[in-house]
């Protein structure tokens, strides 16, 4: 029986037949390009105000986009997209989505209230949707509790987009933080019970593959932020040899991610009944990985530009802070594959950090060669542990652990 058919019955909602297909639909894959413009976005608003009160902004400017991404991932894994209100929710996101992005270089200046207002709204219709297409069914709290938070949220985005400066950074912050919370109790009411063990489990290996699907996405940012780069630069030899070190710093990059907990994340889902809370943990790992690759694209960026300049305190901190933040997030990933942590990720983030006061020193080519140094050195310790070891089957942490 199909989505559409079991609303016209009103027997049940529509939700994702259990026989649904695992790999991500057209539609999603569709959204997805909405995505791809806003981290590009998000990256060139970083670029231009390249400070400490820029990152935050900057920072507070992701998190909300990524969060329309998550929970537009939250319909399409668990509704059926083959009903056409789900289709249409998506592509009213979607449209909204590439509002809210053209809105983001001017988030903290003349945009700011279409910025508050496109955000609220995609965050309120979407409850408003699910509150209705899920009414009889447990997760029908997710609609209404999503109301309810946003109408808690709503002020502080409001207020911010009437405001300017420091102000709208602290009032968005605040927005952005009860979103979340709203998220990390999975939308309860206060007083209405927890509701979650009721919950309809996740479809395990489409999620798998929409978060390894985000992951390529920021890394296409990656690539398309050098390329772009270097084109509006010229083939000049020093900024050559940075962009070849970018892009070999993107591979890297690749190959750590995808060794072993990044192929087996599917299974690692299958290897125990994927619970909301795992599958929100699993959400957080993947925002901290695409956040390392949004600030490793401004350092590319910073690298091609000035090859040969001396690396200012801001510019170290983002060349190899980028690098850093993804190897803390991949280290959480192979958590929630393994229940376990290689140490050299964490050695990783330790060099990565240590080597910030011999940078100030240095060109921002050899700064970003430090980067992909410490990077090649992680590969290679992946691919020794590969051959000396045999495949180990994925062992996901235990209820309640992550």
């Amino acid at each position: 029986m199909t989505g559409g058919s079991s609303m016209t019955s009103g027997r049940r909602p529509p939700l994702r037949p259990a026989e649904g297909p695992p790999h991500a639909t057209f539609l999603e894959l569709f959204f997805d390009l909405a995505l791809v413009f806003a981290l590009f976005q998000v990256s060139r608003a970083l670029v231009h105000h390249l400070d400490w009160a820029g990152a935050f902004q900057d920072l507070v400017l992701f998190v909300a986009v990524w969060r329309i991404w998550f929970m537009t991932t939250w319909v399409t894994d668990r509704l059926d997209q083959d009903w056409w209100p789900v289709q249409l929710s998506v592509i009213l996101t979607l449209t909204a989505g590439l509002i809210l992005a053209v809105a983001i270089p001017g988030a903290f200046g003349k945009d700011g209230m279409i910025f508050a207002v496109v955000n609220i709204g995609i965050r309120m219709g979407r409850s408003l949707f699910l509150a209705v297409v899920l009414r009889g069914h447990d997760m029908q709290r997710i609609g209404t509790g999503g109301l309810v938070w946003a109408a808690l949220s709503l002020p502080a985005w409001v207020a911010g987009g009437l405001t300017h400066g420091t102000a709208r950074g602290v009032l968005w912050a605040l927005g952005v933080a009860v979103d979340y919370f709203a998220l990390s109790v999975n939308f309860r009411i206060p007083g209405r019970g927890r509701g979650e063990p009721h919950e309809t489990p996740v479809a395990a290996e489409h999620l798998a593959e929409r978060y390894r699907q985000v992951f390529i996405i920021a890394l296409g940012e990656l690539i398309v932020a050098s390329a772009l780069t270097l084109s509006g630069e010229g083939f000049e030899r020093d900024r050559t040899t940075a962009f070849l070190v970018t892009i070999t710093t993107t591979v890297l990059l690749w190959r750590i991610y995808i060794h072993r907990s990044g192929q087996l994340l599917s299974a690692a889902f299958a290897a125990r009944l994927v619970s909301p809370r795992m599958a929100r943990w699993a959400g957080h790992v993947h925002l901290t990985i695409v956040a390392g690759l949004v600030v490793t694209a401004v350092g590319d960026e910073l690298v091609i530009v000035h090859p040969s300049e001396r690396t200012p305190l801001t510019w170290a901190v983002v060349i190899l802070g980028g690098p850093a933040l993804f190897l803390l997030g991949r280290a959480g990933l192979e958590y929630l594959v393994f229940a376990r942590v290689s140490p050299d990720r964490i050695i990783g983030v330790l060099v990565l950090g240590g080597l910030t006061p011999a940078t100030l020193h240095a060109t921002t080519l050899v700064t970003d060669t430090a980067a992909a140094l410490v990077l090649a050195g992680i590969a290679v310790a992946d691919a020794r542990s590969a051959v000396r070891r045999p495949a180990e089957p994925p062992s996901p942490p235990a209820p309640g652990s992550a």
